[in-house]
């Protein structure tokens, strides 16, 4: 009989609208890069820089973030995190020189999505909802992610195109604190409670990383979501400017990362429903493999209007796709308890994928005034994670990650 969720709406209904406030307002940072770098007298790679500290700063915050979410609550994080949004936002519009912009838009917009994104919101999610629906549960807060950048990116191309840069990062760092108002309703399920589970909570958080690192699928998982941060963010951040740059106008751009958006609403729901059926970690390997198709199809052909959209929605359908089965590997392995820590761990090697393809591709295209090379990188890439992913064990090891710890393990 299927538990009935009709008394987990709030928890659904406000998981969704921070997850598109947070990811729809980082997938627009790229439509930034030519106005500021041009008002600046900066090449792109000043602005890749800051982006790509932000996605680095993302992930390494998370792992802290997690670690206290899963000590002491949600809530906090969640409310630090809007704050660093808003001030972070609206700190660029203000920022006159290089140090000054990677500070706003890398170190504290980057700790402001590590508060409001997937590693804080999923986990909450997984507690609330019975195990047999988790990965269900976590495709619908993933495809609300994606529905985020649809519905935001074009609204602040919008706002960009008629208020001008400076004015557009103030207007939309003010309304990213909306992101604190619908973040309460998850405020119950984060942190140690009887409702969420019984375990020991005093084994250190070094201890249960060691644990969690002996396990080969584990580390295996972690070395292939490098690879998910490399595509997303390079496509992110550089795919206006490489349209631009092909002659098309600047917002065919902002309606590519916006269809990416919006065909990932159906993929990643539909992984999250395949992965409660079928092994995640093949579901992870064919995600990683059909990129790999899709970027080579990209770059081969001629680029035309129709072969941007056909790209995007092919993108969009892989493009979180591999969240849910991801998330879901991670509960399988390890359980809740620890989840948000332990994702942290994998969520940051995504993101030092992210500073990767962000970095290199503004690297490159200063240097070769190109961007072929980062494309045939990452398509070398995909075909490397679909093999990584294939090995990977669905078993739970959550047993011995939860065995108290001695004065021994401690040290």
């Amino acid at each position: 009989m299927k538990s009935d969720l009709r008394p987990l709406i709030p928890v659904l209904v406000s998981a969704c609208l921070l997850l598109m406030l947070s990811f729809g307002y980082r997938a627009g940072f790229g439509l930034f890069v030519r106005p500021i770098s041009e008002a600046n007298g900066w090449g792109r790679d000043i602005m890749s820089m800051a982006l790509a500290i932000q996605n680095l700063t993302w992930g390494v915050v998370a792992v802290f973030a997690g670690g206290i979410a899963d000590k002491y609550g949600n809530l906090r994080v969640l409310l630090v995190g809007a704050a660093c949004y808003s001030v972070g936002m609206i700190g660029m519009a203000y920022a006159a020189n290089e140090t000054a912009m990677i500070v706003t838009a890398g170190i504290i917009v980057g700790s402001g999505i590590s508060g409001t994104a997937f590693g804080i919101v999923l986990p909450a999610l997984a507690r609330a909802v019975p195990p047999e629906r988790r990965s269900w549960a976590m495709g619908i807060g993933t495809s609300a992610g994606s529905f985020g950048q649809f519905l935001v990116v074009p609204l602040m191309a919008e706002v960009l195109d008629l208020t001008g840069w400076f004015m557009a990062l103030n207007i939309l760092g003010a309304s990213a604190l909306l992101m604190a108002l619908v973040a309460i309703p998850l405020a119950p399920y984060g942190g140690p409670s009887k409702q969420v589970d019984n375990h020991d909570t005093s084994t250190p958080l070094v201890t249960i990383f060691r644990r969690a690192w002996s396990e080969r699928s584990y580390r295996l998982l972690v070395a292939g979501f490098f690879v998910c941060g490399f595509h997303l963010a390079f496509i992110t951040v550089h795919m206006p400017g490489y349209l631009v740059d092909l002659g098309f106008d600047a917002k065919i751009g902002a309606w590519s990362i916006s269809l990416i958006g919006l065909f990932n609403v159906l993929g990643a729901y539909i992984a999250g429903v395949m992965s409660d059926r079928y092994s995640k970690a093949r579901i992870l390997s064919l995600i990683y493999f059909s990129r790999a198709i899709a970027i080579s199809l990209f770059v081969l052909l001629p680029v035309t209007l129709t072969s941007i959209m056909m790209f995007s929605a092919a993108m969009g359908f892989l493009w979180l796709a591999t969240v849910p089965p991801t998330s879901g590997l991670v509960a399988v392995l390890f359980g809740t308890r620890y989840m948000a820590f332990l994702y942290g761990i994998v969520f940051l090697s995504h993101q030092l994928g992210s500073f990767g393809g962000v970095w290199l591709g503004g690297f490159l295209y200063e240097r070769f005034n190109s961007y072929d090379g980062v494309w045939y990188v990452g398509i070398v890439l995909g075909l490397l994670a679909a093999l990584i992913h294939w090995p990977i064990r669905e078993h739970s090891v959550e047993q011995s990650l939860m065995k108290p710890a001695t004065s021994a393990t401690v040290a």
